[in-house]
């Protein structure tokens, strides 16, 4: 592994632990008045690119980062449409 695979696996890390927390919160209260419903939507289409574009490139950083967030932003989308 080189040093271009470790940044890429930390910054995986980072941006896809940040999105644990709104999950965990909204899966927890069913409160998701401040989700946004087209953000959240955009951003989960961007998320499945990424995921795409990392399986065409063979990049396990961007792969595992952007399944584990979309799994993630999905539930919230999820969440958001059902309590709304």
């Amino acid at each position: 592994m080189n040093i271009s695979d470790l940044v890429g696996y930390f910054s995986a890390f980072l941006t896809t632990v940040a999105f644990i927390p709104q999950a965990y919160h909204s899966w927890k209260t069913r409160d998701l008045s401040g989700v946004s419903l087209p953000m959240y939507s955009i951003f989960s289409a961007g998320v499945a690119g990424w995921l795409v574009y990392g399986l065409m490139i063979a990049s396990w950083p961007i792969v595992i980062a952007n399944t584990i967030t979309f799994v993630l932003s999905c539930v919230v989308l999820w969440l958001k449409l059902k309590h709304r």
